[in-house]
C-alpha cells in the first residue's frame, strides 16, 4: 500500500513582509496605461486615479464608466433578481455606491467579470456613472469564477459559466491552446462536462453527478475546439446515466419509497469509484459501467430505512 501523502503546509510569513509600500503603489510609470487612460477619456469617461496593486504591483486605474459603455462577460451567470434588488435597497438605503466593479476594455467596450450583479441594480436606479477597477490585461476576465465574490455561485451557475467562458476561448487567439492551458480558469473539469448537461437538461441534479466525476474527469490537452467537442460528448454520457438513475429512482417511488435524496441514493449504490484506492479510471469504461450498474437496479433489495441511512444531504448545491 503507497504510503499516504503528508499535507503540504503554507509556509508561514511574516506580517507585513510582501508585496509594496504605500509610496511605491503610488509610483506609476506605464506607457500602456497612460494609452488605456487617453481611452477612457475619448469614450467619456474619467480616470480617478492610477497605482499599482499592493500584491503583485500591476498597474491599474480606478475610472468613472458611462454605464451604458459597460456590460458583463458574456459567458457569465445570469443576474439573480433577488439579489440585484437586495443591491439595490442597500444602495438606495445608505446613498452611497462604495464597491467599484472590476473592468477591462475589449473592442471598444467595456466588459465586467464578476460586477454584474451591482451593475444591473446600477442602472436600475437609473445611475448614470459606474466606478471601476480597469486592468489592463483583457484575460483576466477569464479569472471570472476566482475573482467573483458578490455572490456564490451554485454547482449549476459554475458550471454554465464554464462551458461559455470555454467555448469564448475557444474563438479567441490561438486555437492550438490545450483544454488543461486554463485550469486555473476553469477550476474542475468536471463544470465542463456538467455545463454541457445542464445546457441540455436545466433541472439536472448535477451534484448527484459530481462526485463521480470528480474521480473520472479531466482536464483535456487537446486545442480548445476539440476539447468542446470532448464535452459535448462526455455530457451525453452523462445525461444517458442520469436517464437510467431516473427510471431507478420512479421504481423505488411506486414501490412506496419516500425522500428528497433518492436520486443521490442511487447514484452512491452504483458508483464503485468511491470504494476504490485507484487514482485514476478511464472515463468510457468507468462511465459505461455504471450506467449499467444503474439500468439493472435491483429496487427490491432497497428498503426505506437503507434510504433514510444514507440521505444526508444533497451531494452539492444547485
Amino acid at each position: 500500500m503507497a504510503a499516504k501523502k503528508k499535507p503540504v503546509r503554507r509556509k508561514k510569513i511574516a506580517a507585513a513582509s510582501v508585496g509594496l509600500t504605500a509610496a511605491e503603489m503610488s509610483r506609476v510609470a506605464d506607457p500602456d496605461l497612460d494609452r488605456l487612460a487617453e481611452q477612457v477619456s475619448l469614450d467619456g469617461g474619467a480616470v480617478v486615479g492610477r497605482y499599482r496593486d499592493p500584491f503583485g504591483g500591476t498597474p491599474l486605474l480606478l475610472v468613472a464608466l458611462p454605464i451604458d459603455r459597460v456590460e458583463p462577460t458574456p459567458y457569465q451567470r445570469d443576474p439573480s433578481e433577488a439579489h440585484v434588488k437586495r443591491l439595490m435597497g442597500v444602495i438606495e438605503t445608505i446613498g452611497r455606491f462604495l464597491d467599484p466593479i472590476v473592468a477591462v476594455r475589449e473592442d471598444g467596450q467595456y466588459l465586467t467579470p464578476n460586477g454584474n450583479h451591482r451593475l444591473q441594480a446600477l442602472k436600475k436606479l437609473g445611475v448614470r456613472t459606474v466606478t471601476a477597477l480597469l486592468v489592463p490585461d483583457a484575460t483576466v476576465a477569464f479569472k471570472i469564477l476566482a475573482l467573483n465574490t458578490e455572490k456564490a455561485h451554485n454547482l449549476r451557475e459554475k458550471s454554465l459559466e464554464t462551458i461559455r467562458m470555454a467555448r469564448a476561448l475557444a474563438r479567441m487567439g490561438d486555437k492550438e491552446t490545450s483544454e488543461s492551458a486554463f485550469a486555473f480558469e476553469f477550476e474542475q473539469p468536471a463544470f465542463l462536462t456538467l455545463g454541457r448537461c445542464y445546457e441540455e437538461r436545466p433541472r439536472l441534479s448535477g451534484g448527484a453527478y459530481q462526485s463521480i466525476l470528480r474521480r473520472v474527469d479531466t482536464f483535456l490537452d487537446e486545442p480548445m475546439s476539440q476539447a468542446i467537442k470532448e464535452r459535448e460528448r462526455r455530457s451525453r454520457k452523462i445525461l444517458k446515466l442520469d436517464d437510467a438513475v431516473s427510471a431507478a429512482v420512479e421504481k423505488l417511488k411506486a414501490k412506496g419509497l419516500t425522500s428528497p435524496y433518492l436520486k443521490p441514493f442511487v447514484v452512491s449504490r452504483v458508483n464503485f469509484t468511491r470504494f476504490s484506492k485507484a487514482t485514476s479510471f478511464d472515463f468510457d469504461e468507468t462511465l459505461d459501467k455504471i450506467i449499467a450498474s444503474a439500468a439493472k437496479f435491483n429496487v427490491d433489495q432497497v428498503k426505506q430505512e437503507d434510504v433514510a441511512k444514507s440521505s444526508g444531504g444533497p451531494a452539492d448545491e444547485e
